[in-house]
């Protein structure tokens, strides 16, 4: 599920908390976490939800200006099935605080050196290469 950087950072602010997607089926299950730009975003509730039914404050809740904004945002206009997502932020990134490990343990290296050789193993592209 792809949030544009203006949503991502009202979800991270707390004044974003909904987002609507038009899907012929979900593509995101709830409790599940995603990986942005901005740190990682949990996925809430996800209800099947009729156009008429959406509100102007869940759209402004979604980070648009009102309803008929929301609406137009959809690129294929009533040939799926309209989702309200809850989300909310849940927490940085933890591949940040991996990128700044500099440093590795005797065990740790031995243990980076049996995955890559199990990769070189089984890659179809770079095996052999030196």
């Amino acid at each position: 599920m792809l949030f544009k950087e203006i949503h991502l950072l009202g979800i991270k602010s707390g004044k974003i908390n909904l987002a609507f997607r038009q899907w012929k089926q979900a593509t995101v299950k709830s409790g599940k976490l995603l990986k942005t730009s901005v740190g990682m975003v949990e996925i809430g509730a996800i209800e099947r939800v009729d156009e008429s039914a959406i509100t102007d404050q869940e759209a402004v809740n979604a980070g648009f200006k009102d309803k008929t904004q929301l609406l137009k945002s959809f690129r294929q206009q009533h040939l799926a099935t309209i989702f309200r997502i809850s989300v909310r932020y849940h927490s940085e990134d933890p591949r940040i605080k991996l990128r700044e490990r500099t440093e590795l343990s005797e065990k740790q290296f031995a243990q980076l050196k049996i995955k890559l050789a199990r990769l070189d193993t089984f890659s179809k592209k770079g095996h052999g290469l030196s």
